[in-house]
């Protein structure tokens, strides 16, 4: 078998069809199909169960996916470090992050990566649960990953985990009279009869909004899936918003009132990469963070 076959087979299992996978590969749809059965031979049994036009894996493809992975990530890692023995100039890195910490510290980050190595190209793709970047950091679909836990450090055994910073949380308005007087930390009790801009369940925001809306007779005025619209609607004087502390210059930069929030949550910002050796590029990266 060659690394082709292997990734062939890798991208069928990522995009559920070979259809999705030819398009992702920019690769004509036989080429795949061709390649599978290839693959399958030489290993001498079948990978998955075709059932219709869908391919369903079997046990067999199953036991193949991880180390097929480490394999085409090794590969990916040796060609990497010898094209960048004369440093790191060109190429591309794959990042993976939750949204909120994609707006910040992700931002300046990647800024100050590129201000060294101005010839790499970056992607970002985002997830948005610690353990989806933290997978796509194991798979090798990413080779850094950005996460944010609530209320603790991250704990991912077979990932090098580089703590980066303790986020706490801020409200956001529109007008200093939408806010109580002073500049300090508001408690959730002193906030009476707010309207608030709300974003979905299950991230530290809405826990922190959650807290407020608990402990007064504020409400919910507006509730939207897409974070991103949280400032423009305060802007647009929907309500306030319970943001990370991580959006204050982005929201001062809007000309908004920004205070912090005294609740007990926290987002403990991490970087992730792979416990093995990472690509150059990744190690780069790692470097001008952590400087």
């Amino acid at each position: 078998m060659d690394v082709r076959q292997l990734r062939y087979f890798l991208a069928v299992v990522d995009a559920d069809s070979v259809h999705q996978a030819a398009a992702r590969l920019r690769v004509a749809q036989p080429s795949v199909s061709q390649a599978l059965r290839k693959l399958e031979r030489e290993l001498g049994c079948e990978l998955f169960h075709r059932v219709k036009r869908r391919l369903v894996l079997n046990a067999a493809g199953q036991a193949l996916v991880e180390p097929a992975r480490e394999l085409v990530r090794s590969l990916d890692v040796v060609k990497a470090t010898v094209q960048a023995v004369d440093g790191v100039s060109g190429g591309r890195l794959a990042i993976s992050s939750m949204p909120s910490q994609a707006v910040s510290p992700l931002a300046s980050l990647i800024g100050g990566f590129l201000r060294r190595h101005p010839g790499v190209e970056v992607g970002v793709s985002t997830a948005a649960r610690p353990e989806d970047v933290c997978d796509a950091v194991r798979d090798g679909a990413a080779e850094v990953g950005l996460v944010a836990v609530p209320n603790g450090p991250l704990r991912e055994p077979g990932l090098r985990v580089v703590p980066l910073e303790v986020q706490r949380f801020v409200l956001v308005a529109r007008d200093p009279d939408d806010l109580p007087g002073g500049t300090g930390p508001l408690r959730p009790e002193e906030l009476r009869g707010l309207g608030l801009v709300v974003g979905q369940r299950g991230t530290g925001m809405r826990r922190a909004a959650d807290a407020v809306l608990a402990a007064t007779d504020c409400r919910v005025a507006v509730r939207v899936e897409q974070r991103e619209a949280l400032l423009p609607l305060v802007l647009a004087g929907a309500g306030v918003a319970v943001v990370a502390d991580s959006w204050r210059p982005l929201a001062l930069a809007a000309g908004l009132v920004v205070r912090p929030l005294a609740v007990d949550e926290s987002l403990h910002v991490a970087l992730v990469a792979p416990g093995t050796r990472p690509t150059p590029a990744a190690a780069a990266f790692l470097e001008a963070a952590l400087d």
